[in-house]
C-alpha cells in the first residue's frame, strides 16, 4: 500500500495541535507544563513545510517530519519523537506492508529507548508505542482495535509511578496522572487510524 503522505501528515499534525491545551494540562501536573506547546510548535512547523513533505516518498517525508520535530520541539519530546520519525523513515520503504510497519516501529521503539535511556513500565510514551509495535507484529492491524489499544495503554500510565523523565522527580506524586507523552502518542495513533479507516 502506498500511503497518502499529505493526508497522514496533516491528520497527525492537526490532531496534536488541536489537543495542545490538553497535553499542556497533563504536563502541568507532572512535568514542565510545556508538552502541548512544544508539540504544537513542532507540528505547526511540519504543516508550514507540508507541500515539500508531501512531495516526497514516504521514507523521506518521515525523515523530514523527524528533523522538524528535533529542531522545533523542546524538552525531551523533540529528540524522542524526532527519533521515532527518523527511524521509521530509515526502516520503511515507499509502499510498506503491515509487517514492514511492525518491524520499523519495533526498531523505532528500540532507538527511542536508547535515546532516552528508558524502557517500558517507566510511565513514558514507550508504554503506548512498545505494545503497539508488538500488536502489529502479531498481525493485529484492525485500525479500530489499534485505536482502542492505544487509548487503553495511555490510560494505563495513570496509576504508574514515573521513574524516567521530569515526572520521576515527583516520585509517588506522579501516580494518578496520565503521562502526557503517552497521550500524545495515542493521539498520533488515532490520527493514523482515522486516515486508514477513511474518516479523514
Amino acid at each position: 500500500m502506498t500511503p497518502d503522505v499529505r493526508k497522514l501528515t496533516t491528520a497527525i499534525a492537526n490532531q496534536i495541535i488541536s489537543h495542545a491545551e490538553e497535553l499542556t494540562e497533563l504536563d502541568s501536573a507532572i512535568g514542565d507544563a510545556d508538552h502541548g506547546l512544544n508539540m504544537k510548535r513542532g507540528f505547526e512547523a511540519v504543516l508550514a513545510d507540508l507541500d515539500n513533505i508531501a512531495s516526497k516518498p514516504l521514507p523521506d517525508a518521515l525523515k523530514a517530519i523527524g528533523t522538524a520535530l528535533v529542531m522545533k520541539v523542546g524538552g525531551a519530546s523533540g529528540p524522542l519523537y524526532g527519533t521515532l520519525f527518523l527511524t521509521l523513515g530509515k526502516e520503511l520503504g515507499a509502499s510498506p506492508t503491515r509487517a514492514d510497519v511492525a518491524r520499523a516501529l519495533t526498531r523505532a521503539v528500540e532507538a527511542m529507548k536508547a535515546r532516552g535511556k528508558s524502557d517500558l513500565g517507566q510511565k513514558t510514551m514507550l508504554d503506548v508505542l512498545g505494545p503497539l509495535a508488538e500488536a502489529l507484529a502479531s498481525a493485529d492491524d484492525d485500525p479500530n482495535i489499534l485505536r482502542q489499544k492505544a487509548g487503553a495503554l495511555a490510560q494505563a500510565t495513570t496509576p504508574m509511578k514515573a521513574t524516567r523523565g521530569r515526572a520521576s522527580f515527583l516520585g509517588d506524586r506522579s501516580i494518578g496522572h496520565m503521562d502526557p507523552g503517552a497521550r500524545s502518542s495515542e493521539l498520533m495513533v488515532e490520527a493514523v487510524c482515522d486516515v486508514l479507516e477513511g474518516r479523514i
